[in-house]
């Protein structure tokens, strides 16, 4: 190692590089599992910030035998307008940019779970593959991005009768290693815990990895008041509220 040290050691990671570079910096360690894991949280918060700011009250997650992973809202879609700063989509803005995003106002969302997260940009920059799927005014929107860079800029494929946002990505193998597929019992347990935290929102998980699919649903009206009875049951309940 060198024992020189001067400015021209420093170096300024432009863009996603920085999180390719290090991942750990963002979304936790990418050698036992927990920033492969985490890739799905950041994406499932974005489309949990749909619900509580009262548009959406699905979200479904699919596990896929090639090791990508989607994750479908029915919210009001990313935007796709053109941003003026950027002369791009604001969808391509939102899925390369990091801290871009419209939770920063107050406006578009009144509350958000997603503020302590790095977004879905650094889910990007990590990513082999991503694709998103936008349902909005009518019309259906796609892009896809490889390692984090746009492969064609945003375009309109289709028309639609809904709204939402869909998310399909394969991790980097290049960036992950040992714990290198998403674990069931884990995204299971995680987003039952969101779903009890969210009272009223449906979160639907599908393992399609295997040839007989197994299918999680989790679903509680009650919230947190539900959750505690569940811990109750069989138990001597000393307050009866």
């Amino acid at each position: 190692m060198s024992d020189d040290y001067g400015a021209d050691s420093i170096q300024v990671l432009e863009g996603l590089e920085a999180v390719r570079k290090r991942p750990g910096m963002y979304l936790g360690d990418p050698h036992d599992g927990s920033a492969l894991h985490h890739c799905i949280w950041e994406v499932v918060d974005n489309s949990v910030d749909e619900h509580l700011a009262g548009h959406t009250n699905l979200i479904e997650v699919v596990l896929n035998k090639d090791g990508s992973l989607n994750i479908r809202d029915y919210g009001r879609g990313i935007p796709v307008d053109k941003h003026e700063e950027f002369g791009i989509s604001a969808t391509e803005v939102i899925m390369t940019k990091l801290h871009a995003g419209g939770k920063f106002d107050n406006s578009s969302y009144k509350v958000s779970g997603g503020l302590h997260g790095v977004g879905v940009s650094a889910v990007n920059a990590v990513s082999k593959w991503m694709e998103v799927t936008i349902h909005r005014d009518k019309k259906v929107y796609h892009q896809r991005y490889e390692a984090g860079v746009p492969t064609s800029p945003l375009s309109e494929t289709g028309v639609c009768d809904d709204t939402g946002t869909m998310i399909a990505f394969k991790p980097d193998l290049g960036i992950f290693t040992n714990v290198i597929e998403f674990e069931f019992e884990q995204i299971d347990n995680r987003l039952k815990e969101t779903s009890f935290l969210n009272a009223g929102l449906k979160i639907v998980i599908t393992d399609n990895r295997s040839d007989d699919p197994h299918v999680s649903k989790h679903h509680y009206e009650g919230g947190l008041s539900e959750y505690v009875s569940q811990m109750n049951s069989g138990r001597e309940i000393l307050h009866s509220e």
